[in-house]
This record gives C-alpha cells, structure tokens and sequence, in this order.
C-alpha cells in the first residue's frame, strides 16, 4: 500500500513522470542501435538464402568479391551482386557510429542533409548514429558505476553508523582525506597511465564515486540503531550483520534510492568531461564527449555543437527531474 502510494505521488508530479517516461524510451530504444543505424543490411537474401549481416559477419568472397575480409556493403560490386541475385533490407540510418562516408560531395564536417539527418563529424561520420550509440554508452556506463558505487557506498555507511566508537571515527577520517585528495589531476594521471578502456575508466571513476551516498546511510544507521525493534532484536540474538541489512537497510535505502539519478547525472558528465580532454575512451568509442570536443574545435559547423547540447542538456535534465520526483514522493515531510 505504502509502495503504490509512492508511486502515485510521483506520477502526479508530471515533470517528473514524463521525464522517466521519455527517459526509458530512449534508452530502450538506444538498445536496438544495430536495428536502427547500421552500415550492415538488417536482412539479404542472396542466392535463395535469407541472411542476417546485422548479426552475423559474412567475407566480401561470399557475395561474389575479391577479399576473405568483412563484405562492405557500400561497394557498388557488392551491392550489385546481391541486387542481381536477391534483395537487402537497410536499416533506416544505413551508417553506424564509426562508418565514414566517402562518397560525400563536400568536405567534412558537412552539413545536414537528407542522408545525414545532422550532419557529419570531422571525419565524415553521421552524427545521428553516434549520439544513438553515444547516449547507449554513456547510460549503460552511468548504471554500472551508480550501482557498484552506491553498494560500497552504503556497505561502508552501514558498518560506520551501525557500529559507531573507533570504527566510525578511523572510516570517517579516511573518507575525509579521500575526499580532500584534487580528484581530477588524481583522474587525469591514472587515465594518462592506463589504456583507457570502458572498464579501466569505471574503475578510476568508481574510486571516487563511491562516498556519496555513505555520509547518508551513516546518519541513518546512527539514527535507527537506537530504534526498539534493534535492540529487541539484539537481545533475541539476532546477528549484527542480519540486523544492518535485515532490519536497519530498507530503512535507510529510502533516503539513499533518491539520489541515485543524481549519480547517474553525475557519472555521464565525468565521461563526458573525460573524452572532452581526450582522456577518455579512445576515438573508435561513441563518445559524447568526443562530440562535444568536435563542437568546440568546428564553430563553422554549429550543428555538431546544438546536437550534443540538445542530447546532454536532455539528458541530465531528465535525470534530475526524474531524482526530485523521487525525493518529493519519499518525502515524509510532505506527504504525511
């Protein structure tokens, strides 16, 4: 009953609603990015034969090339053959994020038009399909980091309010000078050591991360382990670490689930900002901050610039309307 209430506070907070909603629609529909901006036909039928390219890798060889490599379907040989022995189906944006068009007629960055919706990057690549896969990347990223950082963030939390004394005041001393430590000339020495790869960056991101929620669960563990249904439950024996995330933790989560899109928000801005210096995720990744670099480089070619501003401006946006409507429906105070 609580739940549904909740839930019905926050759909009547429409900025917020219709924010998750829209929200989730793009993200669903950045999954099928292969779907929907590919370079590779989603479906051929050569010689009698129904094939997946989207799917499966098939040699230029195959449909009657010269090469053992990958079959290019931009060849006019290619596109030929199959034409005269079947018929292909395009996805509807035929290029994908690191697909360079060489047949352009103009130099690059060029311009929107009808086979570049935006227009193309620096290097000739569709600017459609590198925000789809962009904005997939950059989510995907921001969960993974929001949900490992926020398990160590609330375990660590949970042990310092739980147990109080000594330990609580050694990990908030430690907390305190990490915290302190210039977190970005930190970032940028480890991501100039290391190849910077989606992994190798969620963990240097993650060895930060992680403290934002652990002064919250520590404030609520200090508050609930005074609680009378605690202390019953110490003296029936119950185990502190059965009492910590048994009776105390689902307490607690309800101020902490408030700011996990705010963590979201906070992860895609750090990739962002990281493969704008470029000590993020290498050039053959579909940055958005990539984008943002190229717009800041190409002023004569606004549209890169206005496109990556409309999608990360949407974006985080969303995101923080999405952790106020939250807020406001766990809200005690307001709701009663």
């Amino acid at each position: 009953m609580i739940t549904s209430e909740k839930i019905h506070i926050f759909c009547k907070n429409k900025r917020a609603y219709w924010s998750f909603i829209l929200f989730l629609c793009i993200f669903v529909i950045s999954l099928f990015s292969e779907l929907i901006a590919n370079d590779k036909p989603l479906i051929v039928k050569y010689k009698d034969k129904i094939i997946f390219p989207a799917i499966y890798t098939y040699s230029d060889v195959y449909f009657g090339g010269n090469f053992p490599t990958a079959a290019d379907y931009t060849d006019a040989l290619i596109q030929k053959n199959i034409t005269q022995n079947g018929w292909m189906i395009m996805p509807p944006i035929p290029y994908s994020y690191n697909t360079v068009d060489y047949y352009l007629n103009t130099t690059t960055p060029s311009a929107p038009d009808k086979k570049h919706w935006l227009g193309t990057d620096e290097e000739g690549r569709d600017i459609v399909a590198r925000l789809l896969y962009g904005i997939r990347l950059s989510v995907i990223f921001a969960l993974f980091l929001t949900l490992i950082s926020s398990v160590i963030g609330i375990f660590i939390g949970a042990v310092q309010g739980y147990f109080g004394g000594k330990v609580d005041l050694v990990l908030q001393r430690l907390i305190e000078i990490w915290d302190s430590l210039p977190q970005l000339f930190i970032l940028i020495i480890i991501a100039s050591v290391f190849l910077p790869t989606f992994w190798s960056l969620l963990v240097i991101l993650l060895l930060f991360s992680w403290t934002g929620l652990t002064g919250m669960v520590r404030a609520e563990f200090l508050r609930l382990r005074n609680f009378e249904f605690v202390k019953a439950a110490k003296v029936l024996g119950v185990s502190d670490f059965r009492i910590m995330f048994r009776h105390i933790l689902p307490n607690a989560l309800v101020t902490s689930v408030t700011f996990i899109p705010f963590i979201m928000a906070e992860a895609i801005t750090a990739l962002s900002a990281l493969d704008f210096l470029g000590l993020g995720l290498p050039t053959d990744y579909p940055s958005l901050g990539d984008l943002v670099r190229q717009g800041k480089d190409n002023l004569q070619a606004p549209w890169i610039g206005i496109s990556i501003f409309i999608v990360l401006s949407g974006l985080l946006s969303m995101l923080i309307f999405i952790g106020e409507g939250i807020r406001d429906a766990l809200d005690t105070r307001k709701n009663g």
